[in-house]
């Protein structure tokens, strides 16, 4: 389903209602589809009491008049004046309770297409690229898919459940006036209805394009509502918050200005419809009471005529109703099939297999890779991760480091060479099995706002409690979970804001470890960690990583001098190789960050004792040093 074929633009009504038929009467659902037909029929049952509450009241005031020509049909009991009335208002409630009746049958239906199509889009969403959701605005991706789904309720309803019958009130309303007043009265009632169509058609579409307005308007405002509040503490280190409340209500001036107008513009619309129809009501009621003034009708046709113009005006006006809320739900949903229209990045191979891990060989086979024609990031990287062991990625900020770990997920697919796990190209097997076989600890850890046994059973759902624990034994946090409140079922908060840095990571090392996998990518998986705690994870990954295959992405060197093979990636290329003693052998560039990060850590520990020696706190300390680099 492309976005052209549902455009609001391109005219495609048909065309989209026809894209939306299989959500209104679903092929797998034969309950929803009778639910369907019973609300048909209730419709049109409805319609037809309509037509005949009119009589009533014609029959009541001709009877009252003492002028009563009831049809030979009416049994005499009913012919009363109080039995007219009490028909006229039985008639009305029966018809009403079909009504409701037609929308408590329908109710389900209308909501099983927005779920199938709201479940559609969130699921094509996931199946987006990396670099689609890097491009793109969370917040207003969040509004596109709010407002889409109420639009296709909006249309799947209007649709099925009020346009086909109100074009049978109208011919069901012509067919009367012709038979009982003549054509006169029809070609007057005819002019109204075109009128009254073309004038809603004209004003809303113009009124359209100030909605989408309002839209962009709302998108942007939301948009920066929530990308300020995700980063509510980077807000408070600058102070900025009149910052972001000057962006937020500069969005929100320009949302203002539109929605004013959106519903102005309706204050006009509503006011021309009713010039339209109030005129076309007079003419048709100044012709009857003339006809009455002549002797050619009674008080009851002069009656009649005017409760069906009044009834006609509820469908009436309701077409025009129906036409802004579909035109406006078409808008609204426009975008939501745009996102659906997007084609996937990386998709699986027509005949992709199951990734079969047996030992867990990494192969990078000349691999070259850019995020852009104007930036290299790999050139030609050709190395291999024998089973079992662990190598180590190192490099200037850059280099391409945690670009690896992506291409192996498949993130992205290389633009040259290939990667293979096994003997088996990533591009060949599919991603789901891809994913299963490879563990990440990544450096910037973002939790989901539920507790922490959610997050750290997310590595494998169908964990047990004790193996949720045992993992968190493992990260070395489980004392620490068992000391909060609540425990493991602690609320993380927003991206885990509520923990610190190094709790968030070892909640991240204990979902990884749940998980099992045979190979293991550590992405800085230690970067925020104090120094003790670091050498606790290290022995605990190390423990972990035994005969897996571990890729280590690291920053400080000192946590990858046992790793088996070292890579120190410059430019995108293999700049040396070795192990952490035949590096420093080689007096390299490794052996230049080496000692670089040596005389670093010496220079803040000789700090660290001056401030001790002066009887300084921990706390003191800590806030000396953070001022003191």
């Amino acid at each position: 389903m492309t976005a052209k074929t549902v455009s609001s633009d391109s005219g495609s009504t048909i065309r989209t209602i026809r894209n939306l038929w299989p959500y209104m009467w679903p092929s797998d659902r034969p309950d929803l589809k009778i639910r369907v037909l019973w609300a048909t029929f209730f419709l049109v049952l409805a319609k037809l009491v309509l037509v005949v509450v009119p009589y009533f009241f014609k029959y009541a005031t001709d009877a009252l008049n003492g002028k009563l020509d009831a049809p030979e049909l009416l049994p005499v009991w009913l012919l009363a004046p109080v039995m007219l009335v009490l028909a006229y208002n039985v008639a009305r409630v029966t018809q009403w309770g079909f009504n409701q009746l037609r929308d408590a049958l329908f109710a389900r239906v209308g909501q099983h297409a927005v779920r199938q199509l709201a479940f559609r889009t969130f699921k094509h969403m996931h199946k987006l690229s990396l670099r689609f959701h890097l491009e793109r605005r969370t917040g207003g991706l969040s509004r596109i898919i709010e407002r889409g789904t109420k639009g296709i309720e909006i249309i799947v309803r209007f649709t099925i459940l009020n346009t086909a019958p109100t074009i049978l009130e109208f011919a069901l309303t012509a067919a009367i006036f012709a038979f009982a007043y003549g054509w006169s009265y029809v070609a007057v009632i005819a002019a109204v209805v075109w009128l009254y169509s073309w004038f809603t058609v004209r004003a809303s579409d113009w009124r359209i394009n100030i909605r989408k307005q309002m839209n962009e308007s709302d998108n942007d405002a939301n948009t920066k509502a929530i990308d300020s509040l995700l980063n509510f503490e980077t807000v408070k280190y600058f102070g900025n918050e009149e910052m972001e409340a000057r962006r937020f209500d500069k969005s929100m001036e320009r949302y203002e200005a539109s929605a004013t107008r959106t519903w102005t513009s309706l204050g006009w619309l509503n006011f021309g419809q009713g010039l339209i129809f109030g005129t076309g009501m007079t003419i048709v009621m100044v012709m009857s009471a003339l006809e009455v003034q002549a002797g050619n009708q009674t008080i009851g046709d002069f009656v009649f005529i005017n409760v069906m113009l009044m009834q006609l005006s509820v469908p009436l006006n309701f077409i025009g109703f129906v036409y802004r809320e579909i035109r406006q739900g078409l808008a609204d949903i426009e975008q939501m099939f745009d996102l659906l229209s997007v084609e996937e990045e990386i998709v699986d191979a027509p005949d992709a297999k199951q990734l079969a891990v047996s030992d867990g060989v990494i192969r990078f086979n000349s691999v070259d890779f850019s995020y852009d024609d104007e930036r290299s990031i790999l050139n030609g990287l050709d190395f291999e991760v024998p089973a079992g062991q662990t190598f180590a990625i190192v490099g200037p900020s850059g280099a391409g480091k945690s670009t690896i770990s992506r291409l192996i997920y498949r993130f992205y697919d290389v633009t040259g060479g290939s990667i293979a796990i096994d003997g088996q190209d990533v591009r060949e097997v599919t991603q789901k099995s891809l994913r299963a076989a490879v563990g990440m600890v990544p450096q910037d850890t973002v939790l989901f706002n539920d507790t922490i046994r959610y997050n750290i059973r997310y590595g494998r759902p169908d964990a047990t409690d004790e193996e949720v624990e045992a993992a968190a034994r493992l990260a070395q946090i489980h004392e620490f979970i068992l000391d909060l409140p609540d425990g493991y079922d602690s609320m993380v908060g927003e991206r885990g804001l509520k923990l610190s840095g190094g709790e968030k990571q070892r909640v991240s090392i204990a979902r990884t470890i749940l998980k099992g996998p045979p190979i293991l990518i550590l992405d800085e998986a230690t970067s925020a960690l104090d120094t003790m705690t670091e050498q606790d994870i290290q022995a605990a990954l190390k423990l972990v990583s035994k005969d897996r295959t571990t890729l280590v992405i690291a920053h400080r060197l000192s946590t990858v001098v046992d790793a088996d093979q070292i890579i120190v990636l410059g430019e995108g290329r293999i700049a040396e190789r070795g192990t952490h003693a035949q590096l420093l052998e080689q007096d390299g560039v490794y052996a230049s960050m080496w000692n670089r990060q040596r005389e670093a850590d010496e220079a803040l520990r000789k700090l660290a004792e001056n401030y001790e020696a002066r009887g300084m706190t921990a706390e003191e300390l800590a806030l000396s040093l953070k001022a003191d680099t």
